[in-house]
């Protein structure tokens, strides 16, 4: 775990939620215990960072209640910087409850005029952001709301001001919004980025179409590198026009995909931070996300650094 300092290495911000799990694989109608947790796309990877051995910062906008407090400590507890973060007794921590039934995983937000979603550019910290090194946003904060939209943006264009890479993963979530609206808000905000890491399936939404050959094409016009996740057993690099790919690591046993795009992102930019060639930094982002689908949870299944470094060398653990 990192030592916290005023400047992290990547600094992202974004809605972290309390979470309920529905346990014994049950589905929410029939459990009668729920397993407490919390989770955001930004601060899975922000913890991602930090088990890393990278610092990094995680502002938001909290609730001031239980949830909320909780959250505040754990992130902490985990090595992130959360000085930037902030409550608000005008609005509660947002909620998610999911239940995992036949290897099928299902959410349920009640996050609508959660604390997050009343952020504004106000909120943020120029010289903050202006002593990073990468500013990661995701898509799922600006659609909570339009003050949200306009402070990632805000973001986006400080980050660019002084110099810091902008990291963008697109995160399309449909019970947020339509793909109309989501177009007319990512779109503009890939063309900030300098790291665009969409999925495959949200840009055959995004870019209306099935034609890898026509995304190649749409991706090409922006100014980022794009990381392509989700091909079928493959990651693509996408630079100067140029389109590689880097193989997935194969895993015996998928216990739960939620957060392992998250993953990837932390072992993604981790590589960056370490000067890794880009096909070095999505291998490692790849195998934090293979990590992260052994086991349930948002972020409980992010590898440490001492993990990753005993995978790479074919160590495994042995219990006496």
């Amino acid at each position: 775990m990192n030592n916290i300092n005023s400047h992290p290495e990547v600094v992202t911000f974004g809605e972290s939620m309390a979470l309920l799990i529905a346990e014994g694989g049950k589905g929410l109608e029939y459990t009668s215990n729920l397993s407490p947790s919390f989770g955001g796309a930004e601060t899975n990877v922000a913890i991602g960072l930090s088990r890393l051995g990278h610092s990094a910062g995680w502002c938001g906008r909290l609730g001031d209640d239980p949830f909320g407090q909780r959250i505040y400590k754990m992130v902490r507890g985990e090595g992130v910087d959360v000085t930037r973060a902030s409550f608000t007794d005008e609005a509660p921590t947002g909620l998610m409850i999911r239940e995992n039934t036949a290897g099928r995983s299902s959410v349920y937000y009640y996050r609508k005029l959660s604390a997050a979603s009343k952020m504004t550019p106000e909120h943020l910290d120029e010289e903050y952001i202006a002593g990073a090194k990468i500013l990661h946003i995701t898509g799922i904060t600006p659609a909570l709301s339009t003050s949200c939209a306009e402070t990632a943006a805000a973001a986006m264009d400080i980050a660019k001001y002084h110099g810091v890479k902008v990291s963008f993963d697109p995160n399309l979530r449909l019970k947020l919004w339509d793909v109309k609206a989501a177009q007319k808000v990512l779109l503009p905000l890939a063309l900030k980025a300098d790291y665009f890491l969409p999925g495959l399936d949200e840009l055959k939404l995004l870019y209306e179409t099935e034609s890898m050959d026509e995304i190649v094409a749409k991706l090409s016009e922006l100014s980022a590198v794009s990381i392509i996740k989700g091909g079928e057993d493959k990651t693509y690099i996408l630079e100067n026009g140029k389109l590689s790919a880097v193989p997935y690591y194969k895993v015996d046993h998928v216990v739960d995909t939620v957060g392992a795009g998250d993953g990837f992102c932390a072992g993604f930019l981790a590589g960056l931070l370490r000067d890794n060639s880009l096909v070095e930094a999505v291998r490692l982002g790849n195998l934090i996300g293979s990590q992260v689908i052994q086991n349930v949870g948002d972020w409980e299944g992010l590898p440490s650094g001492a993990q990753i470094e005993r995978l790479l060398a074919g160590k495994t653990h042995v219990e006496r």
